[in-house]
């Protein structure tokens, strides 16, 4: 009986540990997935340049194909491979027709598609931007509004929730 106390008391305090580290760690900034062509996906004979001029492009964001599987696929290649649609510069590629690419890096992305689709339409190019600077106490009216809730609830929630566990877990443990 003593082992297995001693084991459900590692067991809790590793669980404590690794809640806690992900409590205090700082909390990921939403990410926002950019649908290429929106609702007419990654096709001939749109204009993808007006497509990503419309849309802000951060750090942590995702950029998402879809188009027919076997029809058609993604290159990441450098600005020449865009500008020329060649594929000898390319660095990633994908075709699985819903492709989720992470944006992790403040560069310039330039997407084609590698089976000759490129000459028709089928690139675009977008500029990553640096993650704002989170707002500071000075740049926040004092006064709480509506829209200012939300903003509030956000930032709070997930750390409020997650360290009333961790005091439920800690609490619990100890009354048992």
């Amino acid at each position: 009986m003593a082992a297995s106390s001693s084991s459900s008391f590692f067991i809790l305090l590793t669980f404590f540990f690794l809640l806690l580290l992900f409590t205090l760690s700082p909390l990921p900034v939403s990410a926002t997935d950019h649908i290429v062509g929106a609702n007419r996906g990654w096709n001939p004979g749109i204009n993808y340049t007006l497509w990503a001029n419309n849309h802000t492009f951060y750090v942590g964001d995702f950029i998402s194909f879809r188009y027919q599987k076997n029809q058609y696929n993604v290159f990441e290649v450098n600005q020449t491979g865009y500008d020329n649609c060649t594929l000898d510069s390319a660095v990633g590629n994908w075709s699985s027709g819903k492709d989720f690419i992470l944006l992790n890096k403040t560069i310039r992305y330039y997407f084609i598609c590698g089976n000759g689709q490129c000459l028709n339409g089928m690139k675009v190019s977008v500029l990553v931007h640096p993650l704002p600077p989170p707002p500071t106490s000075s740049q926040h009216n004092h006064s709480t509004s509506k829209s200012d809730a939300p903003m509030v609830l956000e930032s709070l929630g997930l750390r409020s929730m997650m360290l009333s566990f961790v005091v439920f877990i800690m609490f619990g443990f100890v009354l048992v």
